[in-house]
């Protein structure tokens, strides 16, 4: 403390009593907010909560036509952009709509197969909640179907409760209902205007979860990679490549190998080609659906499904048929459905919103995180009522949508409608294509996914975000998908948690030649005043961090204490609590400070306030803890505070 202090005239007297306060002349008063009506501060918080974007701030002083047809625009944006659409904007989602379908087709395929379902209600599910999309959703740019993540999230978690080669009917009954509940829970969350719950999840434990996601799902794509007929339903790392070494003596095909292999590499170099010229996007777009025509083309010509390369046989020909009677709305497998689709469907919202919310960003528009939850959820309702299963946005097809020039929703309608003629008329064709080329596909969708970048920045910044981000990448790849989840949703709200019961405090100095009080270990230039102890709390005082807060501070002085004790300066006499930071404050905060304020009293130490808020000034007041401190030992500013402790401080400054 010594090679901190200023030299002034701030030493107790003789008697040991305290230097006496002298407010400066100029000195204000910290204001007192007038007192708020109870209903009205209730509604003022209800309104910042869960409507602070003031939806309804159009409707205001508007005739009732006019407030019907924004209502419907509220519900429906097509009919709000759809009065501007142009020949113009046609052109570009036209493009950009051929070649999303041209990389959803091969996709879809291989996706309803991660989640053990047909191929056909992948395609399905490229149909149906795109139309649904386009009227209701706010983005202009997120393109929808099934995504690698939840197929193989949702997969797991359906044969955890039934066995899809024993019970096909029921797994596919389940996974129906499991959509319908994933559309409730997307849709709930944005009518009850409860988007924030997904926040919850940090963007660590995504970039984890995914990373882990991504190596499992290309992992599980070594089964049709090389040609092995016999594999394990575990998701896990070990289990995998010991069913994958166990298969290399009499279960590899050769011919399997090298389509795959072949296709896999001229997949990954069109993604290059893409890359390398932002013109050249349509290449890597396209590139799947090459890789399944031409290698169908060879396997029809070669017959070499004859020598063990594995086919996808038939696929059914016809749209989407109606499934609403195969949702289980009773009976044991209801709640089974319900908690997967809620999974499901949390983890289909999180990427759609982050999708959707990063593209109108680079686009300069913005879109309604509540508004799109409805959207979202109504697809997948009324996807799971016409044998569709969850769906959700594509990053892979939205950043190809966004590339190829899309304009608005009508993107998707037009991929939609490749998928319907795909449904009526080309589905037979598919009948040779070989499962290797649906795992290279896979495999290449996924890679992008694993964000090493990403991560070595979250470990430069915040380690504890890194913990979060690599216990959900182990929790994945090691245990199980549902796991991985788990760990980064506990390690998420443990950081919160942490974060609010064990919040910041720091010790304040004076800038040089400034009335500045900063944190002395950012601004080791900052010198503290002799017989002063200035503390910055850096959060609101609640139940759950009051102690923390009051045994800190008490820590804090008592260090100080020594210090001075040791260096022979004078005894600290008054503790100065900067109150900028803390928002808000409870009664357990408050009792906290009045305790505190009583073990400083036993100690002859004087308690000052500096600065409190209107929120945090005005409950001291109704509780009467500003009358137990004194209201003149409640300052403006800590450079206030330290003038009425130290009069002679300020002729030095």
């Amino acid at each position: 403390m010594s090679s901190r202090a200023h030299p002034v005239d701030g030493s107790p007297t003789t008697d040991g009593g305290h230097v006496p306060m002298k407010p400066s002349p100029t000195r204000h008063k910290v204001g007192i907010p007038p007192k708020q009506n109870m209903f009205k501060e209730f509604m003022y918080t209800f309104k910042e909560t869960f409507f602070h974007d003031d939806p309804l701030r159009d409707f205001k002083d508007q005739p009732k036509s006019k407030q019907f047809m924004l209502g419907l625009q509220s519900v429906f944006p097509v009919f709000d952009w759809g009065r501007n659409y142009t020949f113009k904007k046609f052109r570009g989602d036209l493009i950009s709509g051929l070649t999303i379908a041209s990389l959803c087709i091969p996709q879809d395929i291989g996706y309803a197969k991660l989640a053990n379902l047909d191929p056909k209600y992948g395609l399905y599910s490229s149909f149906v909640p795109p139309l649904v999309y386009a009227c209701m959703g706010s983005s202009r740019d997120i393109a929808i179907g099934p995504v690698a993540v939840v197929s193989l999230l949702l997969g797991t978690l359906l044969r955890a409760e039934i066995d899809p080669n024993t019970s096909p009917d029921e797994y596919l009954r389940l996974a129906f209902t499991a959509t319908f509940f994933a559309g409730i829970t997307e849709a709930a969350l944005g009518f009850f205007r409860l988007g924030f719950l997904i926040d919850f999840l940090s963007h660590a434990a995504v970039v984890g979860f995914m990373g882990g996601a991504a190596i499992t799902i290309a992992l599980q794509q070594l089964k049709g990679f090389l040609g092995i007929k016999k594999f394990t339903k575990k998701t896990d790392i070990i289990s995998v490549l010991e069913s994958v070494f166990k298969a290399a003596h009499h279960g590899w095909n050769w011919q399997t190998i090298l389509i795959g292999a072949s296709f896999l590499t001229f997949l990954l170099t069109s993604k290059i080609i893409g890359k390398k010229s932002k013109k050249l996007f349509w290449v890597p777009a396209i590139a799947p659906l090459i890789s399944v025509i031409v290698s169908t083309f060879f396997v029809y010509i070669t017959r070499a499904d004859k020598q063990g390369v594995q086919i996808v046989k038939h696929l059914d020909q016809g749209i989407n048929p109606s499934s609403f009677h195969l949702i289980y709305f009773t009976g044991d497998n209801l709640a089974k459905g319900i908690r997967i689709g809620v999974v499901a469907g949390m983890v289909a919202l999180t990427e759609a919103v982050a999708i959707g919310r990063t593209f109108a960003a680079m686009k300069d528009y913005q879109i309604d995180g509540n508004k799109e939850m409805v959207a979202l959820g109504m697809m997948n309702v009324v996807g799971s009522m016409s044998s569709c299963y969850v769906a959700t946005g594509s990053f892979s097809r939205s950043a190809v949508n966004f590339m190829a020039g899309c304009q608005t929703a009508v993107s998707n309608i037009i991929m939609s409608i490749v998928v319907l003629l795909t449904l009526l008329f080309l589905t037979p064709l598919f009948k040779y294509t070989p499962n290797a080329i649906l795992a290279a596909i896979i495999i290449n969708a996924v890679i992008p996914l694993i964000d090493i970048q990403a991560a070595i920045l979250i470990f430069k910044v915040d380690k504890l975000d890194f913990i979060a981000c690599i216990g959900a990448f182990f929790g994945v790849i090691f245990v199980s998908v549902e796991i991985g989840l788990l760990i980064a949703v506990s390690i998420s709200f443990a950081k919160i948690l942490l974060q609010v019961t064990r919040p910041r405090t720091a010790v304040l100095g004076n800038i040089p030649r400034t009335s500045v009080y900063r944190n002395i270990q950012q601004y080791p230039e900052a010198t503290m005043v002799p017989g002063v102890l200035t503390i910055r709390v850096d959060s609101a005082i609640y139940f759950s961090n009051s102690n923390y807060v009051r045994e800190r501070i008490q820590r804090w002085l008592h260090e100080e204490e020594e210090k001075v004790k040791a260096a022979s300066l004078p005894r600290i006499q008054f503790l100065i609590i900067e109150m900028s930071p803390v928002t808000d404050i409870d009664t357990s905060g408050i009792h906290a400070l009045e305790d505190l304020y009583k073990s400083l009293q036993k100690r002859d130490i004087q308690l000052i306030l500096a600065n409190p808020g209107p929120l945090v000034i005005g409950k001291l007041h109704l509780s009467h803890f500003a009358d137990m401190l004194g209201q003149d030992n409640i300052y403006l500013t800590v450079a206030d505070a330290v003038e009425a402790c130290c009069p002679k401080l300020s002729n030095e400054v």
